[in-house]
């Protein structure tokens, strides 16, 4: 049967077209962790921006960039004229570019013999830039789920595949960065740039790729007349999408512990740990679990369902963490738990992509109005909030608990670090169980009631043949 005349929550996607949209998610990390691993640890150690300092760059720029993900939303959303290549894959294929060639210059550490004042300026006016186009680019790659399938099984798949590219992409960036910088051993400045030019090149190929393995079939154009959204309407579509806004909510706090991990490891290792180089190894493991947890989320979800997956994996994620800071004092340990704390991350972090894609039919179901471009880009101007608080969070806290660059840190310091990377997170994951147990009623049962009714509406207002 072609696709046309397919029943559309029940089509297949080939494995090709999955594969696919999966390397947009290697290369979508490929650009972004480099600098969330260790642009701050490049600020502090490099360009001797104080660690507080540091922490405002990102905060200010991830503000900014919350917002531009709101205007990526209405640009989708507004666009009528969609020529053949789709209304989300130019975004991917013409921002990329401009992406990579920030990534680099976020590294390029311009002006230092500045002072701290106009160093930080800078820094944060490019890393702005990064996050312009970089919204550009990955918004459109996330909003483009529901124009693919409405398949819930296959959306389930394709969030599987997204995040087993996020996986790669980040296990690259976490085992491959320090090897490439350490062979500049006395040219710190050059290793980071040498290493963020691979990585950057990589990850706009990776997006290349995407661009030109995917298929749009569900592209639906807004009725002649209507208005064009404006921000303040994408607003009032978030708050009044209640599992959206559960979800925003929700992302917000997972997304801030893992970013508030992620950051203060490489302390962590180098300095409770005494052996920078585990951040390799242990990044080897952990996303490894983190894959295995990504190939099993299709079969949970389709047995469990995809909330009770969700609560599980943060269930996981808690356990592990309250391991790590009560018994993780060695480096075996430390990678153990940290492997536990992980596959939960897996379950999480595939199954976000997968629910705020079912939102997109929710809203359109209240409202009568479709706009995958707003859902989105609503759900990441949280994570964009989410980022900037976890960015400038430890670099604030690294100020608090007495961090010093280079040296010898004291026993309150290397607490402070232990309850970073372990305590923190936990709390917000205990508190996104609580969110997600208590107000998430989008289950799979309502979504497909929901998909019927809307392609009932659409029959009734299609002219009869």
């Amino acid at each position: 049967m072609s696709e046309v005349n397919q029943d559309p929550v029940k089509l297949t996607l080939p494995l090709r077209e999955k594969f696919a949209y999966g390397m947009g998610d290697v290369g979508s990390n490929l650009l972004l962790c480099v600098g969330t691993l260790y642009l701050l640890k490049f600020y502090t150690d490099v360009l001797g921006i104080p660690a507080a300092w540091g922490g405002l760059i990102f905060l200010i720029s991830r503000f900014f960039t919350a917002f531009t993900d709101i205007g990526t939303g209405l640009i989708l959303d507004s666009r009528r004229n969609i020529g053949p290549k789709g209304k989300f894959r130019p975004f991917i294929l013409y921002a990329s570019m401009p992406v990579a060639l920030l990534v680099v210059a976020n590294f390029i550490g311009v002006g230092m013999s500045l002072d701290v004042l106009a160093k930080t300026v800078i820094a944060t006016l490019i890393f702005m830039a990064f996050g312009l186009f970089f919204s550009m680019m990955n918004c459109s790659y996330g909003a483009m789920v529901p124009a693919m399938t409405k398949n819930p099984q296959e959306r389930a798949q394709l969030a599987a595949w997204r995040q087993g590219g996020a996986t790669i992409g980040l296990l690259l960036c976490t085992v491959g960065f320090v090897p490439i910088l350490s062979l500049f051993e006395g040219q710190t400045q050059v290793g980071y740039l040498v290493a963020a030019a691979i990585f950057a090149f990589a990850g706009m190929l990776c997006m290349w790729w995407c661009y030109s393995g995917v298929k749009e079939r569900y592209v639906e154009l807004p009725k002649p007349g209507a208005p064009k959204p404006g921000l303040l309407q994408s607003f009032k579509a978030i708050t009044g999408n209640k599992p959206l806004f559960v979800l925003c909510v929700a992302n917000l706090c997972t997304l801030a512990g893992f970013n508030i991990k992620l950051a203060i490891q490489i302390y962590y290792t180098q300095y409770v740990l005494n052996d920078i180089t585990l951040l390799s190894y242990m990044g080897f493991f952990s996303m490894g679990c983190i894959l295995l947890g990504v190939l099993l989320v299709p079969t949970v979800v389709k047995r469990f369902g995809k909330k009770n997956v969700y609560l599980g994996g943060l269930s996981l994620w808690i356990l592990g963490d309250a391991m790590n800071y009560l018994w993780g004092n060695t480096s075996t340990l430390f990678v153990l738990f940290s492997c536990l704390a992980f596959f939960g991350t897996a379950f999480v972090n595939s199954l976000n992509w997968a629910l705020v894609s079912d939102t997109v039919e929710y809203g359109e179901w209240k409202t009568g109005v479709r706009s995958e471009g707003t859902v989105y880009t609503g759900f990441t101007f949280f994570r964009k909030v989410s980022q900037g608080l976890a960015g400038f969070f430890p670099g604030v806290m690294l100020a608090y608990i007495g961090y010093v660059p280079n040296v010898q840190q004291a026993a309150s310091t290397l607490e402070g670090l232990r309850q970073l990377i372990f305590i923190y997170p936990c709390g917000l994951a205990v508190l996104t169980a609580l969110t997600m147990g208590l107000f998430y009623h989008l289950t799979e049962k309502n979504y497909l009631k929901i998909v019927d009714e809307l392609e009932t509406r659409k029959r009734k207002m299609s002219p009869a043949v």
